[in-house]
């Protein structure tokens, strides 16, 4: 099955979506089977039915180092480098954060492009950096501060959009958790030539994020695009269906059986009120 431009154009308009829409995009381009023009042709698409796209531009593949050795956070589950030979090792290999670096790999190939074609604006945080493209571009991105990364969705006046991928991409309900105090970690990254920088309220994991769609199955418009499931939510669906889940069950959305796993610290990170 080719998929071309014009196939996700239809798709999206048949979702809603127009002119005035604010959408922040998690997107898979293999989910759709073969598409004519690739990665541009998605961000061809979304910027020309869309008012204000945004996306993910992190780095952290490139920027990010462990903790310094002794600096040990409470419920932060991550590791610090052994002594401070190896932690000058990490930092020297690291990059420091500019606006023309590479988004990382992981969050797939439509962000990169969108960085390199739809020429979107970018926040700076070294870790969790943040793009978009349109009218509100500016204002979203605005609200990003590096101490608080998930600003950008929390400014997002539209919907979730999820272009082949499941809710394990869906950051809004990281929001929600950090919003009643879990899944805030501490991180770090290189910021300057010999320099580092230590970045608070990082979200922690998905892996269980799926266990929210029947709730938000009522909310959702969805349709196929070639072989992709595509799927709208309003961003304040998401956070509602997170916030009445997690209130109901503070393990809720978490997996409770691996106490390696940051979902465990998450849990601890919510204290003796829950």
């Amino acid at each position: 099955m080719v998929v071309t431009r014009a196939d996700i154009v239809d798709g999206l308009r048949q979702l809603g979506l127009d002119g005035s829409s604010e959408v922040i995009v998690h997107s898979s381009l293999s989910s759709f089977g073969y598409v004519e023009g690739g990665a541009e042709a998605v961000c061809e698409a979304l910027t020309e039915v869309c008012g204000t796209v945004l996306m993910p531009g992190g780095t952290w593949d490139l920027t990010g180092v462990p903790a310094p050795p002794g600096l040990v956070r409470p419920d932060n589950a991550y590791w610090n480098a052994a002594d401070w030979a190896e932690f000058d090792e990490k930092l020297s290999g690291a990059t420091s954060f500019s606006s023309d670096l590479p988004v990382d790999r992981w969050l797939g190939r439509v962000p990169e492009m969108f960085r390199q074609t739809c020429s979107p604006l970018r926040t700076s945080h070294p870790l969790f950096a943040y793009q978009a493209a349109g009218p509100a571009a500016e204002r979203l991105l605005g609200a990003q501060r590096a101490d608080w990364p998930l600003g950008p969705i929390e400014a997002l006046d539209g919907d979730v959009l999820l272009l082949g991928v499941s809710h394990t991409s869906n950051t809004t309900i990281h929001l929600a958790e950090q919003h009643l105090g879990r899944s805030l970690f501490y991180r770090y990254a290189k910021n300057a030539d010999g320099l580092w920088i230590e970045l608070p309220n990082i979200p922690g994991e998905s892996h269980r994020f799926d266990d929210i769609e029947p709730v938000l199955r009522p909310a959702t418009k969805e349709l196929r695009i070639g072989q992709a499931r595509v799927r709208r939510i309003p961003k304040d669906a998401v956070l509602g269906a997170a916030r009445q889940l997690i209130q109901a069950d503070p393990a809720a959305l978490l997996c409770t059986d691996n106490p390696e796993c940051r979902c465990a610290a998450a849990l601890q990170q919510l204290g003796p009120v829950w």
